[in-house]
């Protein structure tokens, strides 16, 4: 399946400290009414939580860092889950020795730092998830 989508508005800017990374960046998609998108961030966090979709079990393992990281890159996309506008973001952190962990971004990542950017994507019908019987996962519809 492939859709064409033509550029929206572009949006720019920061979240504050101690904002969850998930929750904040969701709300800003809702805030401005951005049903289908691309959003971008770099920055740091004082802490964060991340997942692994365990393929076998069809679920998610969380994996909690009780420290300092880096955003090194935030990737995700907004669509609309139900009625719902709905973020899906992966994060890579890096810590003071050049480490790198990364996975599906999940509440309770706390917001040192944050610039965003959200891309808008505009299309004729909403772009929308669903379930995915094959995988256990809401996807593309």
């Amino acid at each position: 399946m492939h859709r064409q989508f033509t550029r929206g508005r572009l949006f720019m800017g920061r979240l504050s400290r101690g904002d969850d990374l998930l929750g904040a960046l969701q709300g800003k998609c809702r805030e401005l009414s951005v049903m289908q998108g691309e959003v971008r961030a770099i920055g740091a966090v004082a802490c964060a939580r991340i997942a692994y979709y365990n393929q076998s079990e069809r679920k998610y393992e969380l994996v909690h860092l009780s420290r300092h990281l880096e955003i090194l890159s935030l990737t995700g996309n907004v669509s609309l889950k139900g009625e719902e506008i709905f973020l899906h973001a992966h994060v890579v952190l890096g810590d003071e020795e050049g480490r790198a962990f990364g996975g599906h971004l999940v509440e309770g990542t706390e917001v040192f730092a944050c610039e965003l950017t959200i891309q808008e994507l505009l299309t004729e019908a909403p772009l929308s998830r669903g379930m995915d019987d094959e995988t256990g996962l809401f996807l593309w519809a």
